[in-house]
């Protein structure tokens, strides 16, 4: 009975010694072949090219070009190239961007040598596969409660900054080239949205979770 090919693997790290070292691991597994290494974002697309790799252990945190944005050019020009993330790093924002950009695993550099050739072979099959760490990290930001000011919109938070600077709704509106009725709407809608009652208490929130653009010139 013939053999079945081994899965071609490419790794994108701009540490070298990390490098080597998944390199080492990967002369272990009779299944797993490494076919290429880049140090940047850059050269792993240009290398996917040439290699079309089966999977591809991607760094998130990388200078110049990130994995994530790496990863989602990967996935639209090469889409049977699967992207494992592979990372020290375990924020949700992390997390979140490299599964929306396409990857199809999340693991923290701290995993044993068989848990990552597993995530290999599931990569390979079309399997996600997260890091316990990284499944708790998402469990938790889909349980959190929505930051304050989420849904004011950019209009209402111009009128927040200058409500913040001690303007009333007349001068106010009169930066802004809207009636003062307009303002005063904005400003109703601002507290009902905050969930406060004052002026005062909205301009503190909003000093206090950074809700605020720069004021208008």
């Amino acid at each position: 009975m013939m053999l079945s090919q081994p899965i071609r693997v490419m790794l994108v790290d701009d540490h070298t010694m990390v490098r080597r070292g998944l390199a080492t691991f990967l002369q272990i597994y009779e299944d797993l072949e490494l076919v290429g290494e880049a140090a940047s974002g850059e050269a792993a697309i240009e290398l996917c090219a040439q290699l079309l790799p089966d999977v591809v252990l991607m760094d998130m945190v990388m200078p110049g070009m990130d994995g994530a944005t790496t990863t989602r050019a990967i996935r639209q020009n090469f889409p049977t190239v699967q992207v494992l993330a592979l990372t020290s790093f375990k924020e949700g924002a992390l997390i979140q961007n490299a599964l929306e950009a396409g990857a199809i695993g999340y693991l923290l550099k701290n995993i044993t040598s068989d848990e990552l050739a597993q995530a290999i072979r599931a990569a390979h099959a079309d399997l996600l596969t997260l890091s316990v760490e990284a499944s708790r990290t998402l469990l938790h930001v889909a349980n959190r409660p929505p930051a304050p000011g989420h849904d004011l919109t950019e209009r209402e938070r111009e009128v927040l900054a200058l409500l913040v600077e001690g303007l009333n709704n007349t001068a106010i509106a009169a930066q802004l080239v809207v009636s003062p009725s307009t303002i005063k709407s904005h400003v109703s809608n601002i507290l009902a949205k905050l969930g406060v009652a004052s002026r005062t208490e909205a301009a503190t929130l909003a000093v206090r979770h950074g809700l605020t653009p720069d004021p208008p010139a």
